[in-house]
């Protein structure tokens, strides 16, 4: 089956810091879309309200995709910029539309080889766009275990326990670092 980590993504996401949180400077903090400060009510509650979408019949919910714009590698961005992110937009509205452009990885689907649209811009370095350093992701697991711990206790939804629990588990089960 796919594998998911869409809440387990969207409740731990990391921003930079709004004038409105009690950080200063750029600090980039798990704050899902810079809202933390503005939550009216109860986290978990707030968590569970937008899962409960999932279990109303007849809604046609939308996908959720994260892209890393700014990903470096050896001081450089690996994505050629704004003018071509329009690439991995047609590779989102074709997956959305059922094209078979994806694959498994222990983070969630990531593009097939080839998926993206890459003609008439200088060579891209895709291996490194999409590579997934296992031991990076566990420690990440751990920081959001951390937020979790700190934000929710005791009201974490368990369904979100639960796709973080998988995705380590996943992360664990592969035994290298991956690449396309």
């Amino acid at each position: 089956g796919e594998v998911s980590t869409q809440s387990t993504g969207g409740a731990a996401m990391r921003s930079e810091a709004t004038a409105a949180a009690e950080h200063g400077g750029k600090v980039i903090m798990h704050d899902p879309f810079a809202m933390r400060p503005f939550f009216g009510y109860n986290f978990g509650d707030y968590l569970d309200h937008w899962l409960s979408f999932g279990k109303k019949k007849g809604l046609q919910l939308p996908q959720i995709f994260h892209v890393n714009w700014f990903r470096k590698e050896g001081g450089k961005f690996v994505w050629p910029g704004f003018g071509e992110n329009s690439r991995v937009l047609e590779w989102i509205f074709e997956r959305t539309d059922g094209v078979d452009n994806m694959q498994n990885s222990p983070v969630g689907l990531i593009p097939k080889p080839g998926a993206i649209n890459t003609e008439g811009i200088e060579p891209l370095d895709m291996e490194a766009l999409f590579y997934i350093d296992r031991s990076e992701w566990l420690e990440e697991c751990d920081a959001i275990e951390r937020y979790f711990s700190e934000q929710l206790p005791g009201d974490l939804p368990a369904e979100i326990q639960d796709e973080l629990e998988n995705l380590r588990e996943r992360l664990s089960q592969s035994k290298t670092d991956l690449r396309i």
